[in-house]
């Protein structure tokens, strides 16, 4: 199933949540990140509100199929933007499972300066460095530019995300493992 214009997006967008997170910085339970200043070859990209907004447009078998897919990775889509559950034992950790396990992706902190942090990523077919800032235990956001392949094409991405903490109890979004 190709989605045109979705596909890029959300790609570049589960690619990118991986570094966001510091352990010990963050409350435990359901997080929205949401999108904005999505660019894609130097062109602008919808926000994710928007690609949201386009998934309802699918016929009922294709948006199932999608929030499946993104439901196996521990991701649901909700309010604003992609939800995502964090553990106690996660917080705790250095090592928050915001991206597929079996993803093949890896992330390093490249510079801790008290709540900013420079970062990189590296997945099978997305790879860049970004910013994280931490404003609270509840909130951060990142910015983050990299390149990706999620059409079999190489791009250049970028963009703007904010994180907020939503409350303790996760409900249906399982935490990834």
């Amino acid at each position: 199933m190709k989605l045109p214009l979705i596909n890029p997006s959300l790609v570049l967008m589960c690619c990118l949540v991986a570094p966001f997170a510091q352990a010990q910085m963050l409350q435990p339970g359901l997080w929205e990140l949401t999108s904005s200043n999505m660019q894609v070859d130097g062109q602008a990209m919808p926000d994710l509100q928007m690609i949201l907004g386009q998934l309802n447009n699918l016929p009922p078998e294709q948006r199932a199929m999608v929030e499946q897919n993104l439901k196996n990775q521990g991701i649901a889509l909700g309010g604003k933007g992609v939800r995502f559950c964090l553990t106690q034992a996660q917080v705790k950790s250095d090592d928050i499972p915001l991206t597929d396990p079996k993803s093949g992706c890896t992330q390093r902190i490249t510079d801790r300066n008290g709540k900013n942090w420079k970062f990189t990523f590296s997945c099978p077919k997305a790879q860049g460095n970004g910013q994280a800032q931490f404003l609270s235990d509840k909130e951060f956001t990142t910015n983050v530019i990299g390149t990706f392949n999620a059409t079999g094409q190489q791009q250049k991405g970028s963009m703007d995300t904010r994180a907020v903490w939503l409350g303790q109890q996760c409900g249906t979004v399982q935490p990834r493992t």
